[in-house]
């Protein structure tokens, strides 16, 4: 099978989730960035509220093993009814 991606493995990726800002979302998105990736590392997450401040963007810097371990993560982000963009 070809390599279907141009990242070179391991590698640090962003990963983008949007939601809306509720108390939880935070702490659920980085739940799950943790069971794909261990626990972030300092610095490497960003939070931006939207102008209204209803929504609530987080971006989480991964070191990423594979392709698989970034595809698992966004299967669970994506399936998960509080997420509502993740990139």
């Amino acid at each position: 099978m070809a390599n279907d991606t141009l990242l070179e493995f391991p590698c640090d990726f962003p990963i983008k989730v949007m939601g809306a800002a509720t108390d939880d979302f935070r702490s659920l998105v980085l739940g799950i960035i943790t069971r794909h990736f261990g626990a972030p590392v300092e610095g490497s997450i960003e939070e931006r509220p939207s102008g209204g401040g209803k929504y609530l963007g987080i971006t989480v810097t991964v070191h990423a093993e594979s392709k698989a371990q970034i595809d698992a993560a966004y299967v669970e982000l994506t399936s998960c009814s509080q997420v509502l963009v993740a990139l």
